[in-house]
């Protein structure tokens, strides 16, 4: 069975446009924090230690969003990440956003691992690559 990682937020105030309605570039700022937690914690590798002390980086090559419905200010919204496809040197993500049972946001995001100093592809590590394979969704698992 699959996994997902799941990152917990709240609508805050400065997530608002002018109508009280969560502004769409707010997401995307969640969604790379939900990419940075969960390499920090379920896949055991920091960004820190990633990008400075490895000098590797997951830049996203593409993104594909659907804002599915509206969230407002103070609602508790869920950020849902599993893998739909864990290529050789690429992933693309699934992130859901979720407010309870409503879906609010679909995204696609594609990663690329890459060496820093050449800014080429480089094949996922091993051990990296098996713990990101948990997160497949059972469709392509």
């Amino acid at each position: 069975m699959s996994r997902t990682f799941e990152l917990h937020t709240v609508v805050r105030f400065a997530d608002c446009d002018a109508a009280g309605i969560h502004f769409f570039p707010r997401y995307f700022e969640r969604v790379n924090q939900t990419v940075e937690e969960w390499f920090a914690g379920p896949l055991d590798c920091s960004f820190k230690t990633l990008h400075l002390d490895r000098r590797l980086g997951v830049p996203t090559a593409k993104f594909e969003a659907a804002f599915l419905a509206p969230s407002r200010l103070e609602e508790a919204l869920t950020y849902r990440l599993s893998i739909d496809r864990l290529g050789r040197a690429s992933a693309t993500l699934r992130i859901r956003v979720v407010c309870g049972d409503e879906a609010r946001v679909d995204v696609k995001q594609t990663l690329v691992f890459v060496d820093l100093d050449s800014m080429s592809a480089r094949p996922w590590p091993a051990e990296l690559r098996e713990r990101m394979s948990g997160y497949l969704t059972e469709e392509t698992a």
